[in-house]
């Protein structure tokens, strides 16, 4: 298994601009990145996954969950700042 993210964008990309979405993706890359290095191998992971946790970027934030035994960053919730000028 190899570590990757997800979200369902016909439920949760509804109305958002494609360039949060960018920013969403990068993100999501890098906490990818970053759960990978700090859990390894999700098979073999023995503790218990971390809480669910907000991200910044700059157009909004997007709530995400690590499952380490999925090897999996699930991005649970978008919400776009509504005053934002692209």
């Amino acid at each position: 298994m190899t570590w990757h993210w997800e979200y369902h964008p016909e439920e949760l990309a509804d109305g958002v601009s494609e360039a949060f979405l960018v920013q969403v993706r990068e993100r999501a890359d890098e906490l990818v990145r970053a759960a990978s290095t700090m859990y390894g191998d999700g098979a073999l992971y023995e503790g218990s996954s971390p809480k669910g946790q907000v991200a910044r970027v700059p157009m909004g934030m997007f709530a995400h969950l690590i499952v380490v035994r999925s090897e999996c960053v699930y991005v649970r919730q978008l919400t776009m700042n509504p005053f934002f000028e692209s």
